[in-house]
């Protein structure tokens, strides 16, 4: 297999935050599958979490070319956590096609947090 694309995010944790509660709910759900906030919820710093998965969302973004346009949408983009594994990223919808057509079978990601950022890696495989 070979690397198809390489995308990259930056975000800092309180500007997410205050978004989670300048827009509330609205944002969530518009952003977030609920395995995603039920997986956020779950630990201490929520906002950190979110943060992370808004960065690999952006990254996944920046590796299909499309950046939110082409039906691309926030939640068509899912980070999942099975327990004791790292992160992956699952496409769904139009996210999902998109990816097969531009010859994407897999998008692996690494999500790190400090200082205040979050940030993510994604690499396109083909």
């Amino acid at each position: 297999m070979a690397i198809v694309s390489v995308g990259t995010d930056l975000v800092q944790i309180e500007r997410l935050g205050e978004a989670l509660e300048r827009r509330g709910e609205r944002f969530l759900r518009r952003v977030f599958t609920d395995g995603e906030r039920a997986y956020c919820e779950a630990r201490n710093r929520p906002q950190t979490h979110y943060a992370g998965r808004f960065a690999v969302k952006e990254a996944v973004m920046k590796v299909l070319g499309t950046g939110w346009s082409g039906g691309v949408r926030w939640v068509d983009i899912e980070v999942e956590r099975p327990e004791n594994q790292a992160p992956a990223v699952v496409l769904h919808g139009e996210t999902a096609r998109i990816a097969e057509e531009k010859g994407i079978r897999r998008v692996w990601i690494s999500i790190t947090h400090d200082g205040g950022l979050a940030m993510a890696v994604a690499i396109a495989e083909g």
